[in-house]
C-alpha cells in the first residue's frame, strides 16, 4: 500500500483519533515515517506519534524540514572546540577573540578567531589583529562564522573575503553522532580491523599525510606538545586520519588516502575507527571542517551522516 512505500520519508499523515457527537475527529502528524508491526510511527517535532494502521486516513510525502540554524552560543562553543583541537603555536586572547599563529601552516591556526566580543570597538580589534600578525610573521586574517553579527562587524570594517587563500576562503563545519557514524560505516568493518592507532604519529603516518617528514609548523599543529588526547589512525601505506578529543567531541582532520587505494572504503574505515576511539573515551559527537569547494569530501561525509552545523569564512583587510 502507499503507506509502506513512504517508509523512511518525511510525510504528513492524517489519522482518526475518535468521535464527538457522532462525528469523527482527526489529527495530523508530520515527520519521518517508520513502522512497528500493526502500527506506524511518525517522528514529529513534538515527539514520536504512534498510529494504528487502521486509523490512517491519508498520507503524503512532504519536502524535508528546513534546517534549524544553530544558536550563536552553539556556534561559538564549537568554533572554540575546533580551535582547541587544532592548536596554534601562539594563541593569545583578545576579549573573546583568539589571535593565533603557527608558522603559516593552515588558515585556521594563523588567523584571529572572531567569536564573541573582542572587548573593544571592532576597528581597534582589527588593528590589533594586524599588529599581532606582523609580530608573528603572518598575513592578517580573521576567521569568522558566516552570517553572524561577528561576520557583519568585521565586514563592516572593510575586510573582504580572502579569495587568494588556496585551501578555500569558505568552509563548512560538519557534525555527526559518533554511534551513528560507527553504525553507518559497518560495511567497512573488514577494513576497519586493519586500522591501527597510536598516540603519536610515526614515519608511515607522516608519509601518507605529508608525503614525508613534516615541516616544524605542521608538526607543531598536528602533534602538539600538550595534554590533548590524540589518536593517529592509519592503514599502513594506504590511509591516515587524526582524531582529537575535546570535551564531548572528536575533531577529525588530516584524512588522507593514497590515490592508488581510493574507492575501497578506506576513508569510511578510518572514520569508523575514530568513532569507536571517541566512544570508548566518552565522546558523543564527531566534528570536522571542510572547504566548500571540496565537493568530493563533502559527498563522502554526507553519505556517512554528517550534517552542516554552520559555515565560516576568512576575511582579510582591503588591499
Amino acid at each position: 500500500m502507499e503507506l509502506d512505500a513512504l517508509v523512511g520519508h518525511r510525510v504528513a499523515l492524517r489519522h482518526r483519533i475518535g468521535d464527538r457527537d457522532g462525528r469523527p475527529l482527526y489529527s495530523d502528524a508530520v515527520g519521518e515515517l517508520t513502522t512497528d508491526g500493526d502500527d506506524v510511527l511518525v517522528a514529529a517535532r513534538r515527539g514520536q506519534v504512534r498510529v494504528a494502521r487502521a486509523a490512517v486516513v491519508a498520507v503524503r510525502a512532504v519536502p524535508p524540514a528546513p534546517p534549524r540554524r544553530a544558536s550563536l552560543t552553539a556556534i561559538a562553543r564549537l568554533e572554540n572546540l575546533c580551535a582547541d583541537a587544532w592548536p596554534a603555536q601562539v594563541d593569545e586572547p583578545l576579549g573573546d577573540w583568539r589571535l593565533r599563529a603557527a608558522g603559516g601552516y593552515t588558515g585556521r591556526a594563523n588567523s584571529a578567531l572572531a567569536v564573541g566580543s573582542p572587548g573593544m570597538p571592532t576597528a581597534a580589534a582589527l588593528d590589533a589583529v594586524r599588529t599581532y600578525a606582523a609580530r608573528n610573521g603572518i598575513g592578517p586574517r580573521v576567521q569568522v562564522p558566516a552570517g553572524t553579527p561577528w561576520d557583519t562587524a568585521v565586514a563592516g570594517g572593510g575586510w573582504t573575503l580572502d579569495v587568494a587563500h588556496e585551501a578555500g576562503a569558505e568552509s563548512t563545519v560538519q557534525v555527526v553522532e559518533l554511534d551513528a557514524l560507527r553504525r553507518t560505516a559497518l560495511s567497512s568493518e573488514p577494513l576497519r580491523r586493519t586500522c591501527r592507532s597510536s598516540d603519536r604519529p610515526d614515519a608511515a603516518w607522516w608519509g601518507v599525510v605529508a608525503g614525508g617528514e613534516p615541516s616544524p609548523a605542521r608538526r607543531g599543529v598536528l602533534d602538539p606538545a600538550s595534554d590533548l588526547p590524540l589518536a593517529f589512525l592509519q592503514v599502513p601505506g594506504s590511509g591516515a586520519l587524526r582524531a582529537a578529543l575535546v570535551e564531548d567531541h572528536v575533531h577529525l582532520s588530516a584524512l588522507a588516502v593514497d590515490p592508488a587505494a581510493r574507492r575501497r572504503g578506506l576513508a569510511s574505515a578510518l572514520l569508523a575507527a575514530a568513532a569507536e576511539w571517541g566512544l570508548e573515551r566518552g565522546a558523543r559527537f564527531g566534528v570536522l571542517q571542510v572547504a566548500l569547494h571540496n565537493t568530493g569530501a563533502r559527498t563522502l561525509y554526507a553519505g556517512l551522516g554528517f550534517v552542516e552545523h554552520h559555515r565560516y569564512r576568512y576575511l582579510v583587510p582591503p588591499s
